[in-house]
């Protein structure tokens, strides 16, 4: 990107804008060619970078693991397919000792959830022009390639973590029983009930929207601390980038941890039928 151009605040909003397709004050449809479109844009819009990069790198999670079944043999493993078996292990192990109850999706999608989360952050270590300048050059304005630095992609997973936690806690205990679980806390006595039940919901749609800001915060803490490194002097880049990015590598591994815990956390509850 030709930081020069820009002002340092030009710089910053350009790099925080995502690819959107969505409609224009006129009435159409298109991409926004602008920050003022972008904004203009409202709800009615889709960040197509977003999704592309999401998509790429669920792709890259499939193609790898797909890759790692078909070549698996049961003599000396060769160093890819002992990272793909200790990794599965490892996700196994984690499920058994937090999920209590009886489910063949859990493991498969905590595995999906590790993977594809640190994918999307890792895309956080690309240098922040490398793919937005290649971008420019082919005609488009915006390209963000981090997924989880944008708040829709965060808390759209949260939502899904969501719909299974309600499905589930339907499934398992009916909505009778889910209701007297929800009003039993925090004051067990019948006459609270009436109180608990809105204050437990509200601490029910609390847990997912905290597990997707929580990824969406750090993750977008640390990009904008690549984007103010990057309009520093170059000598200092350098300097600062290296450190910042050896330590970001522990935190896009932890987050993607922390996701994938606490979705298995808040399963294992929705399963739960000892309260």
């Amino acid at each position: 990107m030709a930081s020069d151009t820009l002002t340092s605040g030009e710089y910053i909003k350009h790099h925080l804008t995502n690819l959107t397709f969505g409609r224009h004050d006129d009435g159409s449809w298109g991409i926004g060619h602008s920050i003022e479109e972008v904004q203009d844009m409202g709800f009615y819009a889709v960040h197509v970078d977003t999704m592309f990069w999401s998509i790429v790198l669920g792709v890259l999670f499939l193609f790898l693991f797909r890759r790692a079944a078909s070549s698996a043999t049961a003599g000396e493993p060769g160093g890819f397919q002992n990272a793909i078996e200790m990794l599965v292990e490892f996700v196994d192990d984690m499920v058994r000792n937090i999920f209590d109850g009886d489910s063949a999706v859990i493991a498969p999608l905590s595995l999906t959830i590790l993977v594809w989360v640190f994918l999307m952050n890792l895309m956080d270590l690309v240098p922040v022009d490398w793919i937005p300048y290649a971008a420019q050059l082919s005609g488009i304005h915006f390209f963000k390639v981090v997924p989880t630095t944008d708040p829709n992609a965060t808390l759209g997973m949260a939502l899904g973590v969501l719909i299974l936690m309600l499905f589930y806690s339907f499934k398992i205990k009916g909505a009778v029983g889910f209701a007297k679980e929800l009003s039993a806390h925090p004051i067990p006595l019948n006459a609270a009930r009436p109180f608990n039940l809105p204050i437990e919901f509200i601490v029910m749609l609390a847990k997912p929207f905290s597990l997707g800001m929580r990824l969406f915060g750090n993750l977008y803490a640390g990009e904008m601390i690549f984007i103010l490194i990057a309009v520093m002097p170059f000598w200092a880049q350098w300097t600062l980038s290296i450190p910042w990015a050896l330590f970001h590598v522990l935190i896009i591994t932890l987050q993607a941890f922390i996701f994938m815990v606490l979705t298995i956390v808040y399963l294992s509850q929705a399963h739960a039928t000892n309260h």
